[in-house]
């Protein structure tokens, strides 16, 4: 557990606690004290909350489960893992409806040297079996070209400054959990970065004490607020806004499109065409939520659910409407060409140019193109999409909000699932609602998201109860120059 980074958790941890990355860690500790050989490990991006330092002990623990026999399968982003393993399988060249092909299949040497193969080859490089076939161009990669430094995440050409004007949120004798009577201060205003090891009260500080303290204050809730003597300078804000990866609905009726409420300015363009003035049809007509215009037989939901005595439930394509979800009534009536069925079917991309002339539609789907969402189908269903891609539907509808300044903004690990060119994007948008007036706080390990900071506040210098302390503030600059940060030692090299 300690080689997987997972020291700073004490024995009686209850697991309901633990993220999805400490679970996982957990797991892939268990796997390797059996020392197995032979055996195939599958992970889906086990760096999840992990800092750098501490990636290099599980990077370390997964090359030494594969020199001993065992085959290692990992989907991940992360430039420390991709950058020691033998062979890397790159799909794209885009997302959605432009990606789902193999771009490039080969060693890792190969995709970092731009080596163009035309034939099958078989590699010479000792542990990969004769026979294996290369596939694609590795100067068509996208992860190849971030890779070779072809293309970069660029530092801000200037930040905004941080002196005694700046209005700030002052935090003062903060001890909650593994926090050491701590004072913070955090500009407001500003792009802020929490940064810090694992386990050394980044969460503890930002949702356990800012959040409750601020949702109290503002929303009058009654959560249960961290320790700490004093929370200052709550004058300067007036609303707060916590975007996770949690879902952005349950059920398969929520969408992007009726998250965003770009569905309900559609319906309304549905219900002012001709055909439907003519047959007496309003709004409420083209939702799949309520009786009338939609298909009864699956409710609106395109599925009918078919439950199956202790087996998971199964989910096949209505055959009354066959997944359009309304009634061959309601899908006569067409706008330029199109009914409300072929709207949601519709990709980000498509419905922005299809609705270019409506601009309460337009503006929110141009929001959803410019975090990188442009492949998702305005109709998908929410309990498809990834936590990623919740956590930036829901920045899309911030960021199509008028006027929006004053608010404190807090995002957990906003790059988790991220790929290089997705975390550019994310950093735009950050840097936007940062540059309107309002307040970013994210907590971080990503070093393109640090290095784009206007300020970092680095908590250590260990995990548990080791850690606690504010080690570093300033600018990136700054705590890249700041002895006895971690953070600052990798951020030195970000920088260049």
């Amino acid at each position: 557990m300690f080689d997987v980074g997972l020291h700073y958790l004490t024995l009686n941890r209850k697991a309901g606690t633990l993220s999805g990355g400490e679970a996982q860690r957990i797991r892939l500790a268990s796997q390797v004290g059996t020392r197995l050989v032979g055996a195939l490990y599958v992970l889906d991006e086990p760096t999840i909350g992990l800092h750098q330092r501490d990636n290099d002990r599980l990077v370390s623990t997964l090359r030494n489960l594969c020199d001993v026999g065992n085959t290692i399968i990992v989907v991940e982003h992360d430039e420390d893992t991709i950058m020691v393993s033998d062979w890397i399988v790159d799909i794209g060249p885009g997302a959605g409806k432009h990606g789902g092909e193999v771009v490039f299949s080969g060693p890792r040497e190969l995709l970092l040297n731009k080596m163009k193969t035309i034939k099958p080859v078989i590699p010479a490089k000792a542990g990969i079996q004769k026979g294996v076939s290369i596939i694609g161009d590795p100067a068509k990669s996208l992860t190849g070209k971030y890779l070779r430094g072809e293309l970069k995440v660029a530092i801000p050409e200037s930040r905004r400054k941080v002196d005694s004007t700046t209005p700030k949120i002052k935090i003062k004798g903060a001890r909650e959990h593994n926090l050491k009577n701590i004072n913070v201060e955090i500009p407001l205003r500003r792009f802020v970065c929490l940064t810090g090891v694992s386990g050394s009260g980044k969460s503890t500080l930002m949702h356990s004490i800012l959040h409750r303290a601020v949702s109290n204050k503002l929303n009058h809730t009654r959560y249960t607020v961290g320790a700490h003597e004093t929370l200052t300078g709550l004058e300067y804000i007036d609303k707060i806004v916590v975007i996770d990866q949690s879902p952005i609905g349950r059920t398969p009726r929520s969408n992007p499109a009726t998250y965003t409420k770009a569905f309900d300015y559609i319906r309304e363009i549905f219900a002012e065409t001709p055909e439907a003035k003519m047959r007496g049809y309003k709004s409420g007509r083209f939702s799949f939520n309520v009786e009338g215009g939609r298909c009864e037989h699956c409710e609106g939901k395109g599925m009918i659910e078919i439950e199956m005595h202790f087996l998971p439930s199964v989910h096949i394509v209505c055959e009354i409407c066959r997944g359009k979800r309304f009634t061959q009534e309601t899908l006569q009536v067409k706008y330029n060409g199109k009914n409300i069925s072929d709207v949601l079917e519709m990709t980000v991309e498509d419905a922005e140019k299809f609705f270019t002339d409506i601009p309460f539609i337009a503006d929110k789907l141009q929001m959803l193109n410019a975090v990188g969402l442009e492949y998702l189908t305005l109709g998908q269903s929410a309990t498809t999409l990834s936590g990623g891609e919740a956590q930036r539907i829901k920045l899309s509808k911030e960021l199509a909000k008028r006027g929006t300044t004053k608010t404190l903004y807090l995002l957990d690990e906003p790059t988790t699932g991220l790929h290089y060119d997705d975390v550019r994007k994310l950093i735009d948008v950050l840097q936007k609602l940062a540059s309107q007036g309002n307040t970013v706080m994210v907590i971080e390990h990503n070093l393109d998201v640090i290095k784009c900071a206007d300020w970092i506040i680095d908590l250590g210098p260990e995990g548990g109860d080791k850690g606690g302390m504010v080690v570093a503030t300033g600018t990136p600059e700054e705590v890249s120059r700041k002895s006895g940060s971690a953070t600052g030692e990798y951020l030195k090299r970000a920088i260049g």
